[in-house]
């Protein structure tokens, strides 16, 4: 017991110090990539603006790839919380979780547009990971059943082509409007249009 409680009491400092280190290398790796773009992003640099060395880094990342693969499965992470906390709070109506949605997306989407295209210019090196499908199911199924929940008649078809719509638009629209630098009050104008668009959408599709 004793010795068991010794090595728990020595993990936790180790421990402690790899999250930190792996914290500072991530930081590290999106202001590489902010400022460098995808094609000039490599471990050295990312290892310097850290502060570590190159071996220190390999020790939880084996290459560009790994790091890159971790800041988009993180993404991943963020839209797919973003996604449940939104979209399957039903004590809200149908219409303004939408609302709600396209305003937060489009905010985050302005606020990291020079780390999405940086991510999306690398993509090549994580488009086909399993976890990539996980993702993407995971962020479809939430839509579906927020979708089921909004329009109960609508047919399984119509659901399908109301996900794909809906996941096409927030995807095209908000890459495109986050190219150019937007003001708060341009963010909120757009996002009140898309939804309004969207939530017009719905509300036919319900009533179908």
């Amino acid at each position: 017991m004793l010795r068991n409680a010794g090595i728990s009491s020595r993990k936790a400092p180790q421990q402690a110090r790899s999250n930190e280190l792996v914290a500072a290398v991530l930081d590290a790796a999106v202001q590489v990539l902010e400022t460098e773009g995808a094609q000039r992003f490599t471990t050295a640099r990312v290892a310097e603006r850290a502060g570590v060395s190159v071996g220190s880094l390999y020790q939880y990342f084996p290459n560009k790839a790994a790091i890159l693969f971790r800041l988009q499965s993180d993404e991943w992470r963020r839209t797919a919380a973003l996604l449940h906390a939104i979209l399957e709070d039903r004590t809200t109506p149908p219409g303004a979780r939408v609302r709600a949605l396209v305003h937060a997306f489009l905010l985050s989407e302005c606020e990291e547009a020079t780390i999405r295209i940086a991510l999306n210019d690398a993509a090549p090196f994580y488009r086909d990971a399993p976890e990539a499908a996980d993702a993407h199911a995971e962020s479809a199924q939430v839509v579906r059943a927020f979708l089921q929940e909004s329009a109960p008649r609508a047919t399984g078809a119509q659901l399908t082509l109301a996900g794909d719509l809906i996941k096409t638009t927030l995807s095209s629209v908000g890459s495109s409007f986050s190219a150019t630098p937007r003001t708060p009050d341009e963010i909120h104008a757009y996002a009140d249009a898309l939804a309004d668009m969207l939530c017009a959408y719905l509300d036919r599709l319900a009533a179908a």
